[in-house]
Protein backbone atom coordinates (compact mmCIF):
# COMPACT_ATOMS: atom_id res chain seq x y z
CA UNK A 1 0.00 0.00 0.00
CA UNK A 2 1.31 3.31 -0.90
CA UNK A 3 -0.52 6.31 1.09
CA UNK A 4 -0.82 9.37 -1.44
CA UNK A 5 0.00 13.05 0.26
CA UNK A 6 -2.51 14.47 2.38
CA UNK A 7 -3.01 18.49 2.24
CA UNK A 8 -6.41 18.19 3.66
CA UNK A 9 -8.07 20.71 5.84
CA UNK A 10 -9.59 18.46 8.22
CA UNK A 11 -10.25 15.79 8.52
CA UNK A 12 -6.36 15.56 8.23
CA UNK A 13 -3.48 14.08 7.89
CA UNK A 14 -2.62 11.79 11.43
CA UNK A 15 1.15 10.83 11.48
CA UNK A 16 1.58 7.56 10.29
CA UNK A 17 3.28 6.04 13.44
CA UNK A 18 -0.24 6.75 15.21
CA UNK A 19 -2.17 5.36 12.48
CA UNK A 20 0.10 2.07 12.89
CA UNK A 21 -0.19 1.65 16.36
CA UNK A 22 -3.67 2.69 16.49
CA UNK A 23 -3.68 -0.62 14.33
CA UNK A 24 -2.09 -2.75 16.15
CA UNK A 25 -3.60 -1.93 19.19
CA UNK A 26 -7.08 -1.94 17.45
CA UNK A 27 -8.67 -5.42 18.66
CA UNK A 28 -6.66 -6.04 21.88
CA UNK A 29 -5.80 -2.72 23.20
CA UNK A 30 -2.26 -3.63 25.41
CA UNK A 31 -4.00 -7.07 26.85
CA UNK A 32 -7.34 -5.78 27.91
CA UNK A 33 -8.82 -8.10 25.54
CA UNK A 34 -10.74 -5.70 23.80
CA UNK A 35 -10.68 -2.19 21.86
CA UNK A 36 -10.45 0.71 22.95
CA UNK A 37 -13.95 1.21 21.28
CA UNK A 38 -15.49 -1.60 23.00
CA UNK A 39 -13.64 -0.82 26.87
CA UNK A 40 -15.91 0.87 29.15
CA UNK A 41 -15.31 4.73 29.88
CA UNK A 42 -15.31 4.56 33.72
CA UNK A 43 -12.98 1.40 33.58
CA UNK A 44 -9.58 1.72 34.74
CA UNK A 45 -8.11 0.93 31.47
CA UNK A 46 -9.46 3.95 29.58
CA UNK A 47 -9.11 5.99 32.60
CA UNK A 48 -5.54 5.68 32.60
CA UNK A 49 -5.91 6.37 28.26
CA UNK A 50 -7.83 9.73 29.43
CA UNK A 51 -4.79 10.47 32.01
CA UNK A 52 -2.53 9.87 29.91
CA UNK A 53 -3.57 12.25 27.27
CA UNK A 54 -4.64 15.12 29.71
CA UNK A 55 -1.06 15.02 31.25
CA UNK A 56 0.55 14.66 27.66
CA UNK A 57 -1.39 17.71 26.15
CA UNK A 58 -0.16 19.70 29.22
CA UNK A 59 3.24 18.82 29.29
CA UNK A 60 3.20 19.62 25.50
CA UNK A 61 1.71 23.33 25.67
CA UNK A 62 2.72 23.55 29.36
CA UNK A 63 -0.54 24.20 30.66
CA UNK A 64 -0.52 25.91 34.50
CA UNK A 65 -2.30 24.03 37.25
CA UNK A 66 -5.10 27.32 37.33
CA UNK A 67 -6.24 26.18 33.80
CA UNK A 68 -8.66 23.26 32.93
CA UNK A 69 -8.05 20.78 30.34
CA UNK A 70 -11.53 19.53 29.04
CA UNK A 71 -12.10 17.07 26.15
CA UNK A 72 -15.74 17.58 24.61
CA UNK A 73 -17.88 17.22 21.89
CA UNK A 74 -19.67 19.16 19.23
CA UNK A 75 -17.01 20.65 17.53
CA UNK A 76 -15.88 24.28 17.56
CA UNK A 77 -18.91 25.00 16.05
CA UNK A 78 -20.78 23.90 19.21
CA UNK A 79 -18.06 26.23 21.43
CA UNK A 80 -19.62 29.31 19.32
CA UNK A 81 -22.63 28.93 21.19
CA UNK A 82 -21.57 27.35 24.40
CA UNK A 83 -18.67 30.14 24.99
CA UNK A 84 -21.30 33.18 25.29
CA UNK A 85 -24.00 30.85 26.74
CA UNK A 86 -21.06 30.38 29.70
CA UNK A 87 -18.89 33.48 30.06
CA UNK A 88 -21.53 36.55 29.05
CA UNK A 89 -23.44 36.79 32.53
CA UNK A 90 -25.54 39.52 31.49
CA UNK A 91 -22.61 41.66 30.09
CA UNK A 92 -21.26 41.86 26.43
CA UNK A 93 -18.82 40.69 24.35
CA UNK A 94 -16.43 42.06 21.87
CA UNK A 95 -15.59 40.00 18.59
CA UNK A 96 -12.44 40.42 15.87
CA UNK A 97 -13.63 39.16 12.56
CA UNK A 98 -11.12 37.82 10.44
CA UNK A 99 -12.55 35.27 8.28
CA UNK A 100 -15.09 32.65 8.02
CA UNK A 101 -14.81 30.94 11.44
CA UNK A 102 -14.74 34.12 13.30
CA UNK A 103 -17.46 35.69 11.48
CA UNK A 104 -19.35 32.61 12.24
CA UNK A 105 -18.79 32.92 15.47
CA UNK A 106 -20.07 36.07 16.29
CA UNK A 107 -23.17 35.65 14.57
CA UNK A 108 -23.93 32.57 16.75
CA UNK A 109 -23.17 34.19 19.26
CA UNK A 110 -25.12 37.36 19.04
CA UNK A 111 -28.01 34.66 17.98
CA UNK A 112 -27.50 32.98 21.04
CA UNK A 113 -27.53 36.05 23.40
CA UNK A 114 -30.90 36.90 22.18
CA UNK A 115 -29.60 39.19 19.16
CA UNK A 116 -26.70 41.75 18.53
CA UNK A 117 -26.72 44.26 21.13
CA UNK A 118 -24.80 42.32 23.67
CA UNK A 119 -22.05 40.65 21.19
CA UNK A 120 -19.96 43.92 19.45
CA UNK A 121 -17.65 43.76 16.37
CA UNK A 122 -15.05 45.47 17.27
CA UNK A 123 -13.55 45.20 14.16
CA UNK A 124 -14.11 43.00 11.00
CA UNK A 125 -11.50 43.39 7.88
CA UNK A 126 -14.22 41.70 5.50
CA UNK A 127 -14.17 44.71 3.28
CA UNK A 128 -10.40 43.28 2.36
CA UNK A 129 -11.94 40.44 1.57
CA UNK A 130 -10.24 38.75 4.67
CA UNK A 131 -6.63 39.13 3.71
CA UNK A 132 -5.04 40.43 6.39
CA UNK A 133 -5.29 41.34 10.14
CA UNK A 134 -6.90 44.56 11.56
CA UNK A 135 -5.07 47.38 12.48
CA UNK A 136 -4.71 49.01 15.85
CA UNK A 137 -6.67 51.86 14.52
CA UNK A 138 -9.45 50.01 13.49
CA UNK A 139 -10.40 47.71 16.81
CA UNK A 140 -12.98 49.00 19.20
CA UNK A 141 -12.65 47.36 22.08
CA UNK A 142 -15.08 47.53 25.49
CA UNK A 143 -12.76 47.71 28.52
CA UNK A 144 -16.10 46.09 30.15
CA UNK A 145 -16.46 43.49 28.15
CA UNK A 146 -17.07 39.68 29.95
CA UNK A 147 -14.34 38.04 26.79
CA UNK A 148 -12.74 39.29 23.93
CA UNK A 149 -12.88 36.61 21.03
CA UNK A 150 -10.45 36.06 18.49
CA UNK A 151 -10.03 33.34 15.82
CA UNK A 152 -6.11 32.88 15.53
CA UNK A 153 -6.04 31.20 12.45
CA UNK A 154 -8.46 31.22 9.88
CA UNK A 155 -8.28 27.56 8.23
CA UNK A 156 -10.33 29.30 4.97
CA UNK A 157 -8.84 32.64 4.26
CA UNK A 158 -5.70 31.62 5.30
CA UNK A 159 -4.68 34.43 8.11
CA UNK A 160 -2.94 34.14 10.98
CA UNK A 161 -3.00 35.34 14.46
CA UNK A 162 0.75 34.97 16.34
CA UNK A 163 -0.05 35.54 20.30
CA UNK A 164 2.46 37.64 20.01
CA UNK A 165 0.69 40.37 18.23
CA UNK A 166 -2.19 40.12 20.42
CA UNK A 167 -1.82 42.86 23.02
CA UNK A 168 -3.09 42.74 26.19
CA UNK A 169 -6.93 44.53 26.83
CA UNK A 170 -7.65 43.49 30.58
CA UNK A 171 -10.44 41.01 29.41
CA UNK A 172 -10.40 37.52 28.74
CA UNK A 173 -9.22 36.63 25.54
CA UNK A 174 -11.48 33.35 24.34
CA UNK A 175 -9.18 32.21 20.68
CA UNK A 176 -10.47 29.60 18.32
CA UNK A 177 -7.17 27.89 17.88
CA UNK A 178 -8.48 24.91 15.83
CA UNK A 179 -6.67 24.94 12.59
CA UNK A 180 -2.97 25.79 14.37
CA UNK A 181 -3.06 24.38 17.68
CA UNK A 182 0.12 22.30 18.68
CA UNK A 183 2.06 23.61 15.66
CA UNK A 184 4.12 25.91 17.81
CA UNK A 185 4.41 27.10 21.71
CA UNK A 186 2.01 29.38 22.81
CA UNK A 187 1.54 31.48 26.13
CA UNK A 188 -1.72 29.44 27.64
CA UNK A 189 -1.61 31.90 30.43
CA UNK A 190 -2.51 34.87 28.03
CA UNK A 191 -5.48 33.67 27.39
CA UNK A 192 -8.68 32.59 29.07
CA UNK A 193 -10.25 30.37 26.81
CA UNK A 194 -8.72 28.22 24.32
CA UNK A 195 -10.64 25.93 21.95
CA UNK A 196 -10.29 23.76 19.06
CA UNK A 197 -11.56 21.19 17.23
CA UNK A 198 -9.49 18.02 17.05
CA UNK A 199 -9.46 17.01 13.18
CA UNK A 200 -6.52 19.09 11.92
CA UNK A 201 -3.56 19.22 14.59
CA UNK A 202 -4.90 17.21 17.55
CA UNK A 203 -6.96 13.48 15.99
CA UNK A 204 -9.80 12.60 14.61
CA UNK A 205 -13.00 14.05 14.75
CA UNK A 206 -15.23 13.95 17.36
CA UNK A 207 -13.16 15.25 20.59
CA UNK A 208 -12.97 19.10 20.85
CA UNK A 209 -10.41 20.62 23.18
CA UNK A 210 -10.93 23.12 25.89
CA UNK A 211 -8.85 24.77 27.75
CA UNK A 212 -10.12 27.08 30.33
CA UNK A 213 -9.20 29.24 33.12
CA UNK A 214 -10.63 28.21 36.72
CA UNK A 215 -11.95 31.64 37.24
CA UNK A 216 -14.19 31.09 34.05
CA UNK A 217 -15.98 28.64 35.68
CA UNK A 218 -19.23 29.10 37.22
CA UNK A 219 -20.58 31.96 35.78
CA UNK A 220 -23.01 30.01 33.40
CA UNK A 221 -27.16 30.70 34.16
CA UNK A 222 -28.60 27.65 36.02
CA UNK A 223 -31.19 27.23 33.18
CA UNK A 224 -27.66 26.13 30.96
CA UNK A 225 -28.18 22.35 30.56
CA UNK A 226 -25.14 20.94 32.78
CA UNK A 227 -24.00 19.02 29.66
CA UNK A 228 -22.79 22.59 28.10
CA UNK A 229 -21.54 23.74 31.24
CA UNK A 230 -17.86 24.15 31.71
CA UNK A 231 -17.92 23.93 35.67
CA UNK A 232 -20.17 21.06 35.18
CA UNK A 233 -17.78 19.45 33.02
CA UNK A 234 -14.95 20.31 34.52
CA UNK A 235 -16.04 18.67 38.53
CA UNK A 236 -16.68 15.21 36.31
CA UNK A 237 -13.37 15.59 34.90
CA UNK A 238 -14.87 16.01 30.99
CA UNK A 239 -16.80 12.13 31.85
CA UNK A 240 -20.60 13.92 32.26
CA UNK A 241 -21.24 11.31 30.02
CA UNK A 242 -19.39 8.69 27.44
CA UNK A 243 -16.77 10.65 25.75
CA UNK A 244 -15.56 10.18 22.44
CA UNK A 245 -13.02 7.42 23.97
CA UNK A 246 -11.37 6.48 20.53
CA UNK A 247 -10.68 10.16 19.22
CA UNK A 248 -9.44 10.54 22.81
CA UNK A 249 -7.51 7.66 22.84
CA UNK A 250 -6.01 8.53 19.15
CA UNK A 251 -5.28 12.04 20.20
CA UNK A 252 -3.10 10.70 23.58
CA UNK A 253 -0.83 9.36 20.71
CA UNK A 254 -0.64 12.13 18.81
CA UNK A 255 0.52 13.82 21.93
CA UNK A 256 3.19 11.64 22.92
CA UNK A 257 4.35 11.69 19.06
CA UNK A 258 4.76 15.34 19.05
CA UNK A 259 6.71 14.91 22.30
CA UNK A 260 9.02 12.28 20.02
CA UNK A 261 9.43 14.91 17.21
CA UNK A 262 10.96 17.02 19.71
CA UNK A 263 8.09 19.04 21.29
CA UNK A 264 6.21 22.24 19.74
CA UNK A 265 9.54 24.81 19.63
CA UNK A 266 10.56 21.96 16.87
CA UNK A 267 6.94 21.44 15.53
CA UNK A 268 6.89 25.56 14.78
CA UNK A 269 10.90 25.22 12.95
CA UNK A 270 9.84 22.35 10.66
CA UNK A 271 6.12 24.02 9.87
CA UNK A 272 8.00 27.39 9.43
CA UNK A 273 10.37 25.98 6.84
CA UNK A 274 7.26 24.24 5.00
CA UNK A 275 5.43 27.46 4.62
CA UNK A 276 8.12 29.09 3.54
CA UNK A 277 9.16 26.61 0.67
CA UNK A 278 5.32 26.44 -0.38
CA UNK A 279 5.33 30.25 -0.09
CA UNK A 280 8.30 30.57 -2.62
CA UNK A 281 6.70 28.58 -5.19
CA UNK A 282 3.58 30.66 -5.38
CA UNK A 283 5.52 33.89 -5.16
CA UNK A 284 7.98 33.11 -7.23
CA UNK A 285 6.13 31.32 -10.51
CA UNK A 286 5.94 34.55 -12.05
CA UNK A 287 2.16 34.91 -11.38
CA UNK A 288 0.88 31.37 -12.24
CA UNK A 289 0.18 30.57 -8.83
CA UNK A 290 -0.85 33.32 -6.08
CA UNK A 291 -2.06 33.72 -2.44
CA UNK A 292 -4.07 36.95 -1.65
CA UNK A 293 -2.84 37.24 1.99
CA UNK A 294 -0.70 40.17 3.35
CA UNK A 295 2.94 38.05 3.67
CA UNK A 296 3.03 39.29 6.80
CA UNK A 297 -0.75 37.76 8.16
CA UNK A 298 0.33 34.63 6.57
CA UNK A 299 -0.78 31.08 7.75
CA UNK A 300 1.51 28.21 8.14
CA UNK A 301 -1.29 26.14 8.17
CA UNK A 302 -3.32 26.89 5.94
CA UNK A 303 -1.88 27.99 2.36
CA UNK A 304 -4.80 29.32 0.30
CA UNK A 305 -3.47 29.90 -3.73
CA UNK A 306 -5.32 30.47 -6.98
CA UNK A 307 -4.07 29.99 -10.54
CA UNK A 308 -3.68 32.66 -12.89
CA UNK A 309 -6.28 31.20 -15.48
CA UNK A 310 -9.13 29.42 -13.14
CA UNK A 311 -9.63 27.34 -16.26
CA UNK A 312 -6.94 25.23 -15.15
CA UNK A 313 -8.36 24.35 -12.10
CA UNK A 314 -9.73 21.25 -12.59
CA UNK A 315 -6.70 20.22 -14.58
CA UNK A 316 -4.64 20.99 -11.78
CA UNK A 317 -6.78 18.74 -9.43
CA UNK A 318 -7.33 15.82 -11.55
CA UNK A 319 -3.51 15.93 -12.00
CA UNK A 320 -2.69 16.56 -8.24
CA UNK A 321 -4.88 13.85 -7.48
CA UNK A 322 -3.15 11.13 -10.12
CA UNK A 323 0.24 12.01 -8.42
CA UNK A 324 -1.12 11.30 -5.04
CA UNK A 325 -1.62 14.83 -3.99
CA UNK A 326 -4.68 15.03 -2.08
CA UNK A 327 -7.39 17.58 -0.41
CA UNK A 328 -6.18 20.44 -2.48
CA UNK A 329 -9.54 22.05 -3.94
CA UNK A 330 -10.30 25.51 -2.07
CA UNK A 331 -12.86 25.83 -0.50
CA UNK A 332 -16.04 25.99 -1.93
CA UNK A 333 -16.36 30.18 -0.80
CA UNK A 334 -12.96 31.07 -1.85
CA UNK A 335 -12.67 28.73 -4.99
CA UNK A 336 -9.52 28.17 -6.38
CA UNK A 337 -6.46 26.02 -4.35
CA UNK A 338 -6.28 25.64 -0.44
CA UNK A 339 -2.59 23.40 1.11
CA UNK A 340 -3.21 22.59 4.66
CA UNK A 341 -0.11 21.82 6.14
CA UNK A 342 -0.68 20.55 9.73
CA UNK A 343 1.98 18.56 11.68
CA UNK A 344 1.36 15.36 10.27
CA UNK A 345 2.08 17.06 7.11
CA UNK A 346 5.90 15.93 6.52
CA UNK A 347 8.44 18.46 4.85
CA UNK A 348 9.25 15.48 1.56
CA UNK A 349 5.14 16.10 1.15
CA UNK A 350 5.97 19.73 0.48
CA UNK A 351 8.64 19.04 -1.75
CA UNK A 352 6.57 16.81 -3.75
CA UNK A 353 3.57 19.45 -4.05
CA UNK A 354 6.31 22.55 -4.73
CA UNK A 355 7.68 19.93 -7.61
CA UNK A 356 4.15 19.31 -9.20
CA UNK A 357 3.06 22.69 -8.88
CA UNK A 358 6.82 23.80 -10.83
CA UNK A 359 6.00 21.11 -13.45
CA UNK A 360 2.30 21.57 -14.01
CA UNK A 361 3.18 25.73 -14.80
CA UNK A 362 6.05 25.05 -16.94
CA UNK A 363 3.72 22.71 -19.05
CA UNK A 364 0.82 24.93 -19.06
CA UNK A 365 2.32 28.49 -18.78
Amino acid sequence: MTRAWNFSAGPAALPEDVLRQAQEELLDWRGAGCSVMEMSHRGKDFMAILDAAESGLRELLDIPDSYKALFLQGGATQQFAQIPLNLLAGRSADYIVTGAWSQKAFKEAARVAGGAGSIRCAATTEASGFTRLPVMEEIRLDPFAAYLHVCTNETIHGVEITAERIAATGVPLVADMSSHILSRPVPVEKFGLIYAGAQKNIGPSGVTLVIIHQDLLGMAPLTLPTVMDYAVQAENGSMLNTPPTFAIYVAGLVFQWLKRQGGLPAMAAINAEKAAMLYAAIDDSGGFYSNPVDADCRSRMNVPFTLADARLDAAFLEQAKTARLLGLKGHKSVGGMRASLYNAVSIEAVKVLVEFMGDFAKRNG
